[in-house]
């Protein structure tokens, strides 16, 4: 990961806890779907991701995002260095194998040299 990319994830991480702390589940959610977008190269930074989308549905009380976290994590250590689906956001309420558009922003960071 170059380092504007581990820069801008650890960002959205700890956008995603202030958001959690304040009690912006949805807004933590949404910054741990860009974290995510911008670490599923990597396989830490990709567990990590949804290890934290875990956390997060645990303490929403959300079976289903559970449920799928679950499962993303473990794939997310099997097979993170063979493929992703590239910009998929990592929540349950998505397919774990669709590429989805990147948002420019983050586009611009990953395509960077």
């Amino acid at each position: 990961m170059n380092p504007a990319v581990k820069l801008a994830y650890e960002r959205e991480l700890s956008l995603a806890m202030e958001a959690e702390a304040s009690g912006h589940s949805r807004e933590a959610f949404e910054h741990l779907e860009r974290a995510h977008i911008l670490g599923q190269r990597s396989t830490r930074a990709h567990v990590r991701a949804h290890w934290n989308m875990l956390r997060l549905g645990i303490r929403m009380r959300d079976g289903r995002e559970v449920t799928g976290q679950v499962t993303r994590l473990i794939a997310a250590l099997a097979v993170t260095r063979i493929w992703v689906p590239v910009g998929n956001t990592g929540g349950a309420n998505v397919s774990a194998t669709k590429p989805m558009p990147i948002p420019e922003d983050l586009r611009r960071l990953l395509e960077a040299p």
